[in-house]
């Protein structure tokens, strides 16, 4: 039966937590209510996880031009990302500071924000620039008003948001990951465009692990398609206990292969790789948002949203190299990788849905894991560490000596 809310959040289950953090050969998967209960995440995961991290909102080519904007949301938090009169790319809250209308929806180009309820009007800065017939309120100064900002980040062309102020940079923590990708240039990349998945019946976290599991990979998508990537091919990064992301590599048992019947690329390859790089794929997670994989000649990426314990959303899309469109065959090997992809995602939808129903029921086990789940196991250390710098501080009943701060330590048999 799921725990109550109270003994989700006690310290005897922040410890037992551990048994999913440790080498990965004696390693299990983390309590089923982590990935099902809405109680556990709209009362602790939601704010302890996506108000203080990096949050991918989407790609620099969205925004191409001065005044060209998109919309967005996170943790249901409605969001404008637009790139202002100076090229700065800057992101706010689209909530109307007087009576809580949006003020932008979908995405376009403009030279301001007006909201469309009684027109009150904001720059590209956010700044509220017009609010008419405000002259008789006493004390009020449009010069004290402004769209609630987020901290805005860039890496590889991908652009981050953190609702945190004080939240430390990511450049930095994500300099060691650089070498990866910088053959890929994939700020330069061409991105033929990108769509949404909405109303996905899944947690976000079963998504995730499922984005970088090699384990599943010869098994589900088992088939001459997927076969030239065998799962026994895959190792990983050297793992640091501060990392921030988690890296895996897949050889190929040929160079340049790719997910179509020639099993060979069919577009231009990234310029600049080595042949090292082309006999394998490499995926990154970066939690708790961004997923990418990268081939020879493709990239494709999704941003995870989560929407409840049960259900979220994403924005998933491709990315080519530059000279990519200028094939005379283009469109046509392009629906070849867009069929393809989707046949692979088709099978993962399946699983990752099934699960869900499954990590909701009374039966549900902390399984053991694989050696070819090292992701995983990664993905829950980062998310752990996460969950004990947020967790509840026990209140001490009179008289009674508690612990003043959660720690992970010796984990109870629970």
């Amino acid at each position: 039966m799921t725990p109550s809310l109270k003994e989700m959040l006690s310290v005897d289950t922040l410890r037992s937590f551990e048994r999913s953090t440790g080498p990965v050969t004696q390693a299990e998967m983390l309590p089923a209510f982590v990935y099902s209960s809405e109680e556990f995440y709209e009362n602790f995961e939601k704010d302890a996880i996506f108000t203080h991290e990096w949050l991918c909102v989407g790609r620099e080519s969205w925004i191409p031009k001065n005044g060209d904007f998109f919309t967005t949301s996170y943790i249901r938090e409605p969001l404008i990302v637009v790139r202002n009169d100076e090229g700065e790319i800057r992101c706010f809250s689209s909530v109307c500071q007087h009576r809580g209308m949006l003020v932008a929806e979908g995405a376009g180009n403009c030279t301001f924000f007006r909201c469309p309820y009684h027109h009150w009007v904001y720059d590209l800065d956010g700044a509220l620039a017009g609010a008419p017939e405000m002259r008789k309120s006493v004390g009020f100064d449009r010069k004290d008003v402004c769209l609630p900002s987020l901290k805005v980040e860039r890496w590889n062309g991908f652009i981050f948001v953190n609702f945190d102020a004080n939240a430390p940079a990511l450049g930095p923590r994500l300099a060691r990951f650089d070498e990866d990708f910088s053959n890929y240039e994939l700020q330069q990349a061409y991105e033929p465009g990108h769509d949404r998945f909405s109303n996905l019946p899944w947690n976000w976290k079963v998504m995730f692990e499922n984005t970088n599991d090699g384990y599943h990979a010869n098994r589900l998508h088992k088939g001459p398609l997927h076969d030239f990537c065998p799962s026994h091919l895959a190792k990983w990064k050297d793992y640091r206990e501060d990392d921030i992301a988690v890296i895996r590599y897949t050889g190929f048992t040929h160079i340049d292969a790719a997910f179509n019947p020639s099993l060979k690329c069919l577009l231009p390859i990234f310029p600049r790789l080595t042949e090292e790089e082309r006999t394998r794929m490499i995926f990154i997670n970066l939690p708790p948002t961004l997923w990418l994989a990268c081939l020879p000649d493709q990239c494709f990426y999704f941003l995870i949203h989560p929407d409840g314990a049960n259900k979220c959303f994403i924005d998933a899309g491709p990315l080519y190299a530059p000279k990519a469109p200028a094939d005379p065959l283009w469109e046509h090997k392009r629906q070849v990788y867009r069929d393809i992809f989707q046949h692979f995602n088709d099978q993962d939808r399946y699983v990752d849905t099934l699960q869900q129903v499954g990590l909701n029921s009374r039966f549900a086990a902390r399984g053991r894991v694989s050696h070819q789940e090292e992701s995983s196991v990664r993905f829950g250390r980062w998310l752990v560490r996460r969950y004990a710098e947020r967790w509840p501080t026990p209140v001490a009943a009179p008289g009674e000596r508690r612990e003043t701060r959660a720690s992970v330590g010796h984990p109870a048999q629970v």
